[in-house]
């Protein structure tokens, strides 16, 4: 059976509303940071360090390297000043973990990342990272 094509109700839709020229990001204020920053301190304040399953730990790095990367160059230190000592020292493992295992495009986002972290948190961090015997 035909069905009826003479209705108009599908032309009440505004095409151009989803165009990518019209495409307006949402404004979040100043006191909220961005999603991936909270994003990067979710991830960091659920690090699995103390696990002893290799699985787990790659998921979390492969969740954590998404972050790091989705960030734009423009926000890293924002990010980075947004973190406590702790979550510095977590990123820093991520970042060597990162540098273990490149991607296409990675090692140089990595590199400011690292450059971003000494320059907040200084040689301890590295340090601190490069002895301590829980691994992520």
């Amino acid at each position: 059976m035909a069905k009826n094509t003479s209705s108009s109700a599908f032309r009440k839709i505004d095409v151009d509303q989803y165009n990518e020229d019209n495409y307006k990001e949402d404004d979040c204020g100043e006191s909220q940071s961005p999603p991936n920053i909270e994003a990067l301190k979710t991830v960091l304040r659920n690090a699995p360090i103390s696990s002893r399953n290799q699985m787990v730990k790659d998921a979390a790095l492969n969740v954590v390297m998404q972050v790091l990367l989705s960030v734009k160059s423009s926000q890293i230190e924002e990010a980075v000043n947004a973190l406590d000592r702790d979550h510095l020292d977590i990123l820093m493992k991520y970042i060597y973990r990162g540098f273990e295992t490149p991607s296409e495009g990675s090692s140089g986002q990595l590199l400011a990342w690292h450059e971003k972290v000494h320059a907040v948190a200084g040689v301890g961090c590295i340090v601190r990272v490069l002895t301590d015997k829980k691994r992520v």
